[in-house]
């Protein structure tokens, strides 16, 4: 199991660069990101799709050395020619520069020139927080409001790829709710338990989902072993961390990295190559570490997912 990002890059750094395509390229933190890419060579090639004499003023040298820029001044038609970039088979990963994420997101699900292959496009956070000893995801904080319980079964089978890629073929997924008591009341209990059943009676294929859980339930063994829930497989241990609703994901990712010295990285899933779409408040090092995801997932994508928890 890969327990932190600088053991995963390490695992990474013997798999090819990537062939990165950057929609709305005229942005300074994220061309950064590229050429610390391009300098530890995660890439082996960039198209940066943008206003052109934008990006020539703020290309870095080691970027600059493999890049090709296709003008795009307009953001609806800089998505779209990004898209098209990915999909003429130039480019491994698509990732969000300035571009609006609306025109990114259009771009990307659109039915006859997109990029998506699965029911949904899901948004998962990995992060590496000093309390706890292994790398820990969110999902889904950055797409779906308020995932229904077909979505939220896409959702798990879009993150099967990415943990395989992790060393981990069967990942713990803890069905985030209020309570562990199932009531009608909220529905987040319901779905909870009904994935739990899916995935007990092997409906869910290679991953192992338990709950309604607390988030200490989820990832304390204490809190677990207090409530009863000792021998769940999932309780104290969850890989995974489903949430109910956009907001509880989102603000649990946005308080790891306040108030628990968190190293995060996202990735959009769902789609026919890894897509990275950022926070703008993310920075440098988000962004890099963004790639040693996609990395992970393309490995994983490519791996048989056979095994079980032990």
């Amino acid at each position: 199991m890969i327990r932190s990002f600088d053991a995963l890059e390490s695992k990474m750094s013997c798999r090819p660069p990537l062939r990165v395509v950057v929609a709305g390229a005229d942005d300074g933190t994220v061309l950064q990101a590229m050429n610390d890419a391009a300098e530890k060579g995660q890439i082996s090639a960039a198209i940066l799709v943008g206003a052109a004499g934008d990006i020539g003023r703020q290309l870095p040298s080691a970027l600059g050395a493999i890049a090709q820029i296709i003008d795009a001044p307009q953001a609806n038609t800089c998505a779209e020619k990004a898209v098209a970039a990915i999909r003429s088979g130039a480019g491994d990963v698509l990732v969000k520069g300035s571009v609006n994420s609306a025109d990114y997101l259009r771009a990307v699900v659109d039915k006859t020139s997109g990029l998506r292959c699965s029911e949904v496009l899901s948004n998962l956070t990995l992060a590496e927080m000093p309390s706890l000893e292994r790398l820990i995801g969110a999902t889904d904080n950055g797409i779906i409001p308020a995932p229904t319980l077909a979505q939220k079964r896409a959702i798990l089978q879009n993150a099967l790829p990415l943990f395989a890629g992790l060393g981990i073929r069967c990942p713990r997924v803890a069905a985030i709710a209020a309570s562990e008591k199932v009531t009608s009341r909220q529905p987040a209990t319901t779905d909870a338990a009904q994935l739990a059943a899916a995935s007990r009676a092997g409906e869910l294929g290679n991953i192992c989902v338990d709950g309604p859980f607390g988030y200490d339930v989820a990832l304390s063994p204490d809190a677990a072993h207090r409530k009863g829930l000792q021998d769940s497989l999932v309780a104290g241990r969850a890989d995974l961390i489903l949430f109910p609703t956009i907001e509880a994901g989102n603000a649990t990712v946005k308080a790891w990295k306040l108030h628990a010295a968190a190293r995060t990285a996202s990735i959009v899933l769902g789609a026919s190559v890894p897509v990275l779409l950022n926070s703008r408040s993310d920075g440098v090092e988000q962004r890099r570490l963004g790639l040693v995801l996609a990395q992970a997932a393309l490995a994983g994508a490519g791996a048989g997912i056979v095994s079980q928890p032990e």
